[in-house]
């Protein structure tokens, strides 16, 4: 038997084709000392990687063509923002939108290099101007304003940049009377802007206060591993619908910080989708393979609802 029809079998019969949402939801990584252990590998190149939560060397080339979702374990490995809007937006549909705007060093920052060379470098590594992508697009046939961010740079990290192209969207979105839709994976706000970046917070939620309240129009919040910071404080958790990858990693503060202000014991996985989850922090927790087809039947669902219309709404 030839190296890939055994993967291919084991593809078929031994993976998570079946099982994989059982597995997708269950168990938490025991404490974040076990897993900072496991070794991360850049899965963009080479053939091989392991996952970050079973420890399973994963063949790339299937891995892609499952979404970044381990086989063994069902566990979602992060996934850079262009996989993302293949994974959810229809084919050739996809009109991106301020693709040119970048960063300015305006506070001259530098600690072991200066923010400008920094940018540039993330630039390079990964081919987009900052650490979101945005546009319009249709997800099953539906046009929705689509955002989403990007951990692979400078940890998807919401900079005068992000903040902006989030703001311009979601003005799209209310001035088309669109569904909006933002994929969040940061770290926070970006250090490196000071003030500039933490304004960033209030402007998007004043935006998303018209779009919501006063227009009446979905706006639905994905957070995946991890959404943490200032993106949690803010829009990430003014969602209509808040939406969460199995297993996602979503804090405002770390553990560490956590125990050591309040002085107490924190138990481990109380801050994975799971536990959020359950505590009603989170409206859905959907596995990524079946994640555009709950999307798509909620806007639907939004605009029966009695307290909406349905021509607030945008289709074609």
């Amino acid at each position: 038997m030839s190296l890939m029809n055994w993967f291919g079998d084991k593809r078929r019969f031994g993976g998570l084709i079946g099982a994989f949402i059982e597995k997708a939801t269950k168990g938490y990584i025991s404490s974040e000392r076990e897993r900072d252990r496991y070794i991360r590998i850049d899965t963009t190149k080479g053939l091989w990687t392991r996952c970050d939560n079973c420890e399973n060397m994963l063949y790339v080339r299937f891995l892609k063509q499952n979404k970044r979702v381990c086989e063994e374990c069902g566990y979602h490995l992060q996934m850079s923002s262009t996989e993302r809007i293949e994974s959810l937006i229809d084919r050739g549909t996809r009109h991106p939108t301020d693709e040119d705007m970048m960063a300015r060093d305006f506070l001259k920052f530098s600690d072991e290099d200066s923010y400008k060379n920094r940018i540039t470098f993330y630039q390079k590594r990964t081919g987009l101007t900052d650490a979101i992508q945005t546009g319009v697009g249709k997800l099953n046939g539906t046009l929705v304003a689509l955002g989403v961010m990007d951990f692979q740079f400078m940890g998807g990290s919401m900079g005068s940049v992000v903040g902006e192209k989030i703001t311009r969207l979601v003005e799209y979105a209310t001035r088309k009377s669109m569904p909006l839709i933002i994929v969040c994976s940061s770290g926070g706000a970006r250090m490196q802007e000071g003030t500039l970046s933490l304004m960033q917070m209030a402007k998007i939620s004043s935006v998303l206060q018209i779009h919501q309240v006063q227009k009446k129009l979905l706006y639905v919040a994905i957070l995946t591993y991890p959404t943490t910071g200032g993106v949690t404080a803010s829009f990430g958790m003014l969602g209509d619908i808040i939406i969460a990858e199995p297993k996602a990693y979503i804090a405002f503060a770390g553990k560490r910080v956590i125990e050591q202000t309040s002085r107490q014991k924190i138990p481990d996985g109380f801050q994975v989708a799971e536990s959020l989850f359950d505590h009603g922090l989170l409206d859905l927790i959907v596995p990524r393979n079946l994640l555009k087809g709950v999307l798509s039947e909620i806007p639907e669902l939004y605009s029966s609802a009695p307290c909406r219309g349905r021509n607030n709404y945008y289709f074609r």
